[in-house]
């Protein structure tokens, strides 16, 4: 039996999960330091950001080990980079801006929706499963990471597409996927437009439908 084919697939699928971990982490700096939080604060919330959608989702597909257990050396780079982060930052007299943290938080958002849906895929998860879990995977860590932050996570407050430019994305995977597209590539176009279409939300302002209750 020919098998380097699904090893390569877990390859391409742990890099992009290394990827979305590595955006989050930059999204969860940026919020730290804008809160002017100390190194504690600043890692803690660093790793919230980049493990804590992907954690939710090993519980919830009852995998084993963790992500960042399995992987254990991206807590030394996600170390390295929070010390690199304040150094930088202090030199440079850098000021972390909200519209600064939204940038790698929109390519984190397209790649761990890509990676959470494609391993549920796997799992042999229903259809709307794997989006769910997509979902769950591209947006619970940004909720940690407002929260710590004592913010309103920003995926329910700024009436900006988050979570639904997720949605559409992992979609995009499962048809990519039910047509015959090669992996790569279905991943490629889901993480594509799920962090595209939240760009676009971001450039143009573009809004949903907000609670009004009649006065």
């Amino acid at each position: 039996m020919n098998t380097p084919a699904p090893t390569t697939m877990t390859h391409v699928v742990t890099a992009i999960e290394a990827a979305a971990t590595i955006a989050f982490a930059f999204s969860g700096l940026l919020e730290a330091a804008r809160k002017r939080l100390d190194a504690v604060g600043v890692c803690m919330v660093a790793g919230l950001a980049a493990f804590g959608g992907g954690t939710l989702r090993d519980v919830l597909l009852d995998r084993r080990p963790f992500f960042w257990v399995a992987h254990a050396g991206w807590l030394w780079v996600l170390l390295a980079l929070c010390a690199a982060a304040m150094l930088f930052m202090r030199a440079r007299h850098f000021a972390p801006t909200e519209r600064a943290m939204q940038w790698p938080d929109a390519l984190g958002l397209g790649l761990f929706t890509a990676s959470g849906t494609q391993m549920a895929l796997d799992s042999g998860a229903p259809a709307i499963v794997a989006v769910l879990m997509g979902v769950v995977t591209a947006v619970f860590g940004g909720v940690l990471r407002d929260i710590v932050c004592n913010e309103i996570p920003s995926a329910f407050s700024d009436h900006r597409p988050y979570a639904m430019c997720a949605f559409v994305g992992a979609w995009v995977l499962v048809a990519a996927q039910w047509l015959g597209a090669t992996d790569w590539l279905g991943l490629l176009a889901a993480a594509s437009a799920a962090a595209l279409l939240r760009v676009i939300a971001l450039v143009t302002g573009f809004t949903l439908p907000r609670w009004s209750p009649d006065s």
